[in-house]
């Protein structure tokens, strides 16, 4: 199969000729269609990750179909269309007891713990607890945008930050992750406020929903701004990007009570991030986190796609070929670009 390996991190990647794949006796082998790019792949090249072994495959956003399951496989078989969280679980944990497979104690992470999508086939471990079928109707492009970003900010706006109708969700960062979390955020009521130094994100947060747009680069404070056009801060707050500064200006931005969520990935040298504990401490706010979303609750999600109510499939902005993913992989850094990137292995 061709794959994008890197063997340095840091340094330019390659499409080269891999051995294909074989499962194990509870995984399966996926034919890749379709897989998205995301900063956390970035993060993952630039050797953020500490389960990165090289040389590597990156990718973990992706949708295709089953060639091979394991002799233990009982819920698919091949020619089965699916997708899969970015977190596969393992089953049989006690957090996977509970229902929370997406913080599975032993978990593993296609593109992290093990070689993943950016290629043409990708092995995925415990199908029957992981796979997830993608309707007919739904595009592989749509559908490899779910696994990580879509899925991630769903849970993120819905079961984590308890959105309702009414309340202001403030979306600092309007990358693939913050646009969904624009567009799930409209689609449930609420009156949502998009930041972002890109006034093209912007536009698209717009589309997607928002009543409200701060251009960071042109506004001082962020924080200020959207306590003031929300009249007091935000009920909810998303830091969809990553970064001290978006971290703290999304704790800054919350009203009394609030909730703020960490959902871009936080890299620092010390593995710590300042936070203005102060203001968390005196206004009682929540600091939760947000990590992908589990296998089992993906049906509520897909019934809102498949009716039209959220239409992910807006979100994918540009599709590019195996070739071309070096170096959009690299850009990632400096330009994420708006909405999803969206790789076809086999073109």
């Amino acid at each position: 199969m061709r794959a994008v390996v890197f063997e340095r991190y840091g340094e330019p990647a390659e499409v080269r000729e891999m051995a294909d794949p074989v499962p194990s006796e509870h995984g399966a082998v996926v034919r890749v269609e379709a897989t998205g790019l995301c900063r956390s792949d970035w993060h993952g090249w630039m050797g953020h990750d500490p389960d990165i072994t090289l040389p590597h495959v990156p990718g973990h956003e992706l949708a295709g179909v089953i060639e091979e399951v394991g002799v233990r496989v009982t819920g698919w078989r091949p020619g089965d269309r699916v997708t899969v969280p970015f977190v596969c679980a393992c089953g049989g944990c006690p957090s996977c007891a509970a229902g929370d497979q997406q913080v599975c104690e032993r978990q593993t992470q296609p593109g992290f713990t093990h070689w993943g999508s950016f290629a043409q086939y990708v092995a995925l471990e415990h199908a029957d607890v992981n796979l997830v079928a993608v309707p007919e109707e739904l595009s592989f492009r749509t559908a490899a945008a779910l696994g990580c970003r879509f899925a991630t900010a769903f849970r993120a706006v819905v079961q984590q930050g308890r959105v309702t109708a009414g309340e202001w969700v403030a979306v600092h960062g309007c990358g693939g992750v913050g646009l969904s979390a624009v567009m799930i955020a409209a689609a449930a009521g609420a009156k949502v406020v998009a930041v972002d130094v890109s006034p093209q994100a912007l536009d698209l947060a717009r589309k997607f929903g928002a009543a409200e747009c701060v251009d960071a680069v042109r506004t001082e404070n962020t924080a200020a701004a959207v306590r003031d056009l929300t009249g007091g801060g935000a009920h909810v707050s998303l830091d969809a990007l990553g970064s001290p500064a978006t971290c703290a200006a999304s704790v800054n931005g919350l009203r009394r009570r609030g909730r703020h969520l960490q959902v871009g990935l936080l890299s620092s040298r010390d593995g710590t991030t300042p936070l203005p504990m102060a203001r968390v401490i005196a206004l009682e706010l929540e600091l939760l986190g947000s990590h992908g979303m589990a296998a089992h609750t993906y049906p509520p999600m897909l019934e809102l796609v498949r009716s039209g109510a959220l239409r992910p499939d807006l979100l994918v902005t540009s599709t590019i070929p195996l070739d071309a993913s070096p170096a959009a992989l690299a850009a990632m850094g400096t330009a994420p670009g708006q909405g999803v990137t969206v790789i076809e292995p086999w073109t």
